[in-house]
C-alpha cells in the first residue's frame, strides 16, 4: 500500500519536474541571446522573476524526487 502511494507521488513529482524544466527560458535564445548572454556573464547579470522561482521549484522537486526514489528502492 505505501509503495503504491510512493510510486504515485513519484510520478506526480516527475510530471512536475518536466513541466518546470520546460517552462524555464533557455540560457541563450539564438544570436541575440548569445550576445546578451556574453554581456551578462561579463557584467554579472541576475535571473529575475519567474526564472528564479522556477529554478527554486525545480531544485525542490529534484530533491523530493531523489528522496522518494530512495524510499521506493528501500521498500
Amino acid at each position: 500500500m505505501i509503495k503504491t502511494i510512493a510510486l504515485v507521488f513519484q510520478v506526480l513529482l516527475g510530471l512536475g519536474l518536466i513541466a518546470t524544466i520546460l517552462l524555464q527560458s533557455g540560457k541563450s535564445a539564438g544570436l541575440s541571446g548569445s550576445i546578451a548572454g556574453g554581456s551578462e556573464a561579463l557584467f554579472g547579470g541576475k535571473k529575475k522573476g519567474l526564472d528564479e522561482l522556477l529554478a527554486k521549484v525545480t531544485a525542490w522537486l529534484v530533491a523530493a524526487f531523489m528522496i522518494i526514489t530512495l524510499v521506493i528502492a528501500v521498500l
